[in-house]
C-alpha cells in the first residue's frame, strides 16, 4: 500500500485547499462521511469508480496522522 502521502493532495485552486484524493475533487472529508454513514469501502468504489480501496485506506491514514496533530485549547 502506498504512503497516503502519495495519495492525498492539498491545492488551493480545489475545494477550497482541502486534502484530496489524488486529482479528484473528492475530500478525504467526503470518503469519511461515507464510511460514518454505514457505507462499506465496496459501495464507495461501486458510486466512485475513480476512487480505489487503496486510496479509501489513504484517507484514513491521512485522518488519523491530522488527529495527532489537533490541539485542544480550553478557555
Amino acid at each position: 500500500m502506498k504512503s497516503y502521502k502519495e495519495v492525498i493532495t492539498i491545492n488551493p485552486l480545489v475545494r477550497l485547499g482541502k486534502a484530496c484524493v489524488r486529482d479528484t475533487r473528492i475530500t478525504v472529508a467526503d470518503v469519511l462521511e461515507y464510511l460514518a454513514s454505514g457505507m462499506s469501502e465496496n459501495e464507495i468504489v461501486q458510486d466512485f469508480p475513480q476512487l480505489t480501496i487503496d486510496d479509501i485506506h489513504a484517507c484514513l491514514s491521512y485522518a488519523a496522522e491530522s488527529e495527532k496533530h489537533v490541539k485542544i485549547v480550553f478557555s
